[in-house]
């Protein structure tokens, strides 16, 4: 095998290859469309995808001929290596590969950037295990207007290819960092002004009698064990999402989601 392709694959099977190299893959026309430029480090296509970017543009524009041309005149800006369908399947991470696979730079990001946002909104994820539910939180956060996402590291991998591809590229634009524990993150939280909830059963609060309008974070627990006793004593408020039928929990995702679109709400009036 090419010890380029080899590689790349090393990329997608092994966090331990994407933290040394700081190199994670995306793949699909979307997700090449939408990364930043100078962070695209190598893009492999099949040539039936450079034929479908090669076609005669007709008269009566579609949209997606406008994103085949955009997606083509990317290519020529960035630059790109040729393989065949079956390389292509060896590289890729879905059973269906796209054609388009992309080696990225990891984004970058330090506490006083998520910081610098007067009176920021910030989810601070607690060993969050599943890739689904990150990647949906990446996505709410992005059209809440969130400034930025903590996770502790034991939270999933935000690299991994399955959280990217659920991110539908909101891993682009929502500002994010790993912290070694929450308790440390809630220290520098306050140290800002922010004040912090903990989205908790022991609450008697309900989420939507809170003023948010001012810096402040959320704390999102495992989805099987919630928040950790700690870290739950050092919210500033407990929060409760009040449920009926015979429901315990709601899934973290969809707590979050609660929580960060409440905030913005109370910040349009």
């Amino acid at each position: 095998m090419n010890p380029q392709v080899k590689q790349a694959c090393a990329y997608v099977q092994k966090a331990k290859e994407r933290r040394k190299d700081r190199i994670y893959v995306v793949e699909g026309p979307r997700m090449f469309e939408e990364a930043p430029p100078d962070s695209v480090r190598k893009v492999y296509v099949t040539e039936e995808f450079l034929t479908r970017c090669r076609k005669q543009e007709k008269p009566d524009q579609s949209a997606l001929d406008d994103r085949i041309r955009n997606i083509a005149g990317k290519l020529q800006s960035v630059g790109y290596e040729t393989v065949s369908l079956q390389v292509m399947d060896k590289m890729s991470d879905t059973s269906s590969n796209q054609g388009i696979l992309v080696l990225m730079r990891w984004p970058e990001y330090e506490w006083d950037q998520l910081l610098s946002k007067p009176d920021g909104v910030y989810v601070v994820l607690e060993d969050l295990q599943d890739p689904g539910n990150l990647g949906t939180i990446f996505r709410t956060a992005e059209g809440a207007g969130v400034s930025g996402i903590i996770m502790t590291g034991e939270t999933a991998d935000i690299f991994n290819p399955k959280t990217v591809r659920s991110t539908m590229g909101s891993i682009y634009k929502v500002p994010f960092l790993y912290e070694a524990s929450a308790l440390a993150a809630i220290d520098r939280l306050k140290g800002r002004g922010i004040t912090v909830y903990a989205a908790h059963l022991a609450g008697t609060k309900v989420y939507d009698q809170f003023d948010y309008r001012r810096g402040c974070a959320f704390l999102i627990g495992n989805e099987g064990n919630g928040l950790r006793e700690e870290t739950a004593q050092k919210a500033d408020s407990y929060v409760i999402i009040p449920m009926e039928g015979k429901l315990e929990s709601l899934n973290a995702a969809v707590a979050a989601a609660l929580l960060m679109y409440e905030t913005a709400r109370q910040r349009r009036k």
